[in-house]
């Protein structure tokens, strides 16, 4: 299934969710992320996120479309580099 992930949080997890979602799906912007995810795959992910995040400050969005849904993304203004840092 295809996964959209939104996070805001505090700075000191910032580092950890952005590993963990790294590990998972593509970044497409600041604290934004997608990609395709198996049930077992976003069960995993979702475990992670949970043993990060602090549950009364954090937010984060998870957002699932079902197989063979069709995803259309619309890319408005300057837009976001892609990160350098990768090997």
């Amino acid at each position: 299934m295809y996964v959209i992930v939104v996070y805001d949080t505090a700075a000191e997890r910032n580092s950890k969710v952005l590993k963990t979602c790294r590990q998972y799906l593509h970044h497409v912007q600041r604290s934004v992320f997608e990609g395709n995810l198996s049930p077992a795959q976003l069960l995993r992910f979702r475990r992670r996120i949970e043993a990060v995040i602090d549950h009364s400050y954090d937010h984060v969005l998870v957002y699932t479309l079902p197989p063979g849904a069709d995803v259309v993304r619309e890319s408005l203004g300057a837009g976001w580099a892609a990160p350098t840092d990768i090997l």
